[in-house]
């Protein structure tokens, strides 16, 4: 009888965080309450204790990028990937419309009768477009107050046909912004590359970014009665090379900055673009994925769109042999996204430790 309950109420947690709050609740279940030690550190309810500031990002501004200044700039972008993880690009071409309108019409999607979000859920981890809950709502111990709705985007006439066909203007919307963002990719790895002095031209790597993996991740995270007890998303670094965020205009996110959390300042109408996995690999341990996560609040929802960008799901991932030498030996194993796949069906995935998995340890 009590294995009965139990599966039901985990039936109710499967359909995910906004139709638990649709249907009424006053306090956080059990099955999102984190650990005191993994919890915000609230004094009460949305009034953070530290730290007393909230953290402004480098500020890449792309018009300065395409202009005389490209060289201060990318000076300025190697610091942030060695010092932050992280920064945020200004003035980076893409009109206001077309990121307004995608956090509107994702708005949109998350208010839709559950029955019609839930014809996306899937477990399956490749499908085209994948509706769902939590981090990794199959291994979780603990809940975190998020629902998503993942979009494979690149080539894009292969998973558009896949995408939600309402609200009616979803999938047109979404294509503009999923190909606008791949552009501002493009600029992003050009830049990124010549940072790290490597020449994108005829470059095997660059080639293969231009035709790498796409995943627009569209994060929706509900108001939560008791946003000191949970996390909208636990501390986890990302498996890509470079992913391009847009938030709406309520905080969230937090980077671990100098082993403090630190809230970053929402600017509206820029991205923030942070490093991934693979580029950590790519550049020998140069540039830093630093840990993040994201705080829920009691008073108003939240929509952030992620664009994750990464090689082809068939290649391999690994240190660039232009970075690397006898002085300077590769830091990381070779890795693929079938490793990774593995890596995480088989186990909670938090923290760094898919990378930790793939680091060499020399002896000196």
């Amino acid at each position: 009888m009590i294995a009965l309950v139990v599966e039901e109420e985990n039936k109710k947690y499967q359909r995910g965080v906004k139709h638990l709050c649709d249907n009424g609740l006053t306090k956080v279940p059990t099955k999102y309450i984190w650990p005191e030690t993994d919890r915000p550190i609230f004094t009460k309810p949305d009034k953070l204790i530290k730290p007393k500031q909230n953290l402004k990002l480098p500020i890449i501004d792309i018009a300065e990028l395409l202009g005389p200044n490209r060289s201060h700039v990318l000076r300025t972008i190697a610091e942030a990937c060695e010092n932050y993880g992280f920064f945020q690009v200004v003035n980076h071409g893409m009109v206001g419309d077309v990121s307004r309108n995608m956090i509107e019409v994702c708005k949109k999607f998350f208010e839709l009768p559950y029955e019609e979000r839930s014809k996306y859920m899937t477990s399956d981890m490749s499908a085209p477009v994948r509706y769902g809950t939590s981090f990794n709502q199959s291994k979780d111990n603990v809940f975190c107050w998020r629902d998503f709705l993942k979009l494979s985007a690149h080539p894009l006439p292969d998973y558009f046909p896949y995408w939600p066909s309402s609200p009616s203007d979803f999938r047109s919307l979404a294509a503009i912004y999923a190909k606008e963002t791949k552009e501002m990719f493009d600029l992003m790895v050009k830049a990124i590359l010549e940072s790290l002095e490597i020449d994108g031209e005829g470059d095997k790597a660059a080639e293969e970014l231009k035709e790498g993996s796409q995943l627009v991740v569209v994060n929706c995270y509900p108001p939560c009665p008791q946003p000191e007890l949970t996390l909208g998303m636990p501390p986890h670094s990302d498996y890509g090379f470079v992913t391009l965020l847009l938030q709406d205009d309520v905080e969230g996110l937090q980077i671990m900055y100098r082993d403090e959390w630190v809230t970053v300042d929402p600017i509206p109408g820029s991205f923030v673009v942070n490093v991934g996995d693979h580029l950590e690999i790519f550049s020998n341990g140069r540039y830093k994925s630093v840990l993040h996560r994201v705080l829920v609040n009691s008073t108003k929802p939240r929509i952030s769109v992620a664009s994750l960008h990464s090689f082809p799901l068939t290649s391999v991932v690994k240190p660039s042999p232009k970075l690397t030498d006898k002085h300077n030996p590769p830091q990381y194993m070779d890795t693929d996204f079938a490793t990774f796949l593995q890596y995480i069906s088989s186990r909670e995935p938090k923290w760094k430790n898919f990378l930790e998995s793939r680091k060499i340890h020399h002896i000196r």
